[in-house]
C-alpha cells in the first residue's frame, strides 16, 4: 500500500488522509489506478502499445476478481472492490481516448465520475447524484490543469464556469472527494491550489466535511 501512496500527487495524498480506515484502501487503489493509467498513456511510444496495456486492465477489471492473475500489487489492491471493479472500466476508456487526443478530456472526466460512483457502491454509500456532481467538477478541473495547449486550456477553464460547483455534505467515506472538490473549486477561480490558504481550506474540509 505504501508503494501506491508514493505514486500519488500531493493533493491526492492530502485528500486520502481524511478517508476513514475502512474506505482508505478503496480510495488509494482508485487513485493509484488513475495514476498508473496516466503513466501508460504518457509513456506510450505508439498508440497501439498503449491500447494493448490498457486492454489488459480493461479485461482484468471486467473479469471476476477471483480469477485475476497474481503478482500485480495494484491489481491485488483492487480485489477488495469485488464486482464494483467493473465500474472502473470507464476510467480505462477515458484514458484511452487521450492516446488519440491529449487535449480531449471529456471521456476521462466521465470515467472518473463513474469510478467515484463505483467506489461509493463498494463502500456502501448512497449519494449518487451529489457524488456525480462533485466528481465531475473535480475531474474536469484536473483535466484542464494538465492541458498542454494554451488555447485548449483556456477554453477548458472557461467551460468550468458552467459546471455545478455546489458542495454537498457527503458521507464520511467520501471525504477525500470533498477535499479534492474543494481544492478544484479554488483552482477554478484562479487561486493557487498549493498556497497555504488552499492547504488550510483543504484541512478544514477534511476535518469537518464542509
Amino acid at each position: 500500500m505504501t508503494d501506491h501512496l508514493d505514486t500519488l500527487p500531493p493533493p491526492w495524498r492530502l485528500a486520502l488522509a481524511y478517508a476513514p480506515a475502512a474506505a482508505r484502501p478503496f480510495w488509494l487503489s482508485f487513485l493509484a489506478l488513475d495514476v498508473r493509467l496516466a503513466g501508460v498513456v504518457r509513456q506510450a511510444r505508439e498508440p497501439m502499445l498503449g491500447q494493448m496495456k490498457l486492454a489488459w486492465w480493461r479485461d482484468r477489471l471486467g473479469a471476476d476478481p477471483t480469477t485475476w492473475p497474481k503478482g500485480e500489487p495494484l491489481l491485488a489492491s483492487l480485489s477488495i472492490w469485488g464486482e464494483q471493479a467493473k465500474g472502473l472500466i470507464s476510467l480505462v476508456d477515458g484514458w484511452e481516448t487521450l492516446l488519440a487526443d491529449w487535449d480531449d478530456g471529456a471521456a476521462l472526466t466521465a470515467g472518473r465520475v463513474a469510478g467515484a460512483q463505483a467506489l461509493a457502491r463498494a463502500v456502501k454509500v448512497e449519494a449518487a447524484d451529489a457524488i456525480a456532481v462533485m466528481a465531475q467538477a473535480w475531474a474536469a478541473m484536473d483535466v484542464a490543469s494538465h492541458l498542454g495547449d494554451p488555447a485548449e486550456r483556456a477554453a477548458a477553464m472557461a467551460r468550468l464556469a458552467d459546471l455545478d460547483w455546489r458542495r454537498h455534505r457527503l458521507p464520511r467515506a467520501m471525504r477525500p472527494l470533498t477535499v479534492l472538490h474543494g481544492l478544484a473549486r479554488r483552482a477554478s477561480q484562479g487561486a493557487d491550489p498549493a498556497s497555504p490558504l488552499a492547504l488550510a481550506h483543504a484541512i478544514r474540509l477534511g476535518i469537518f466535511g464542509a
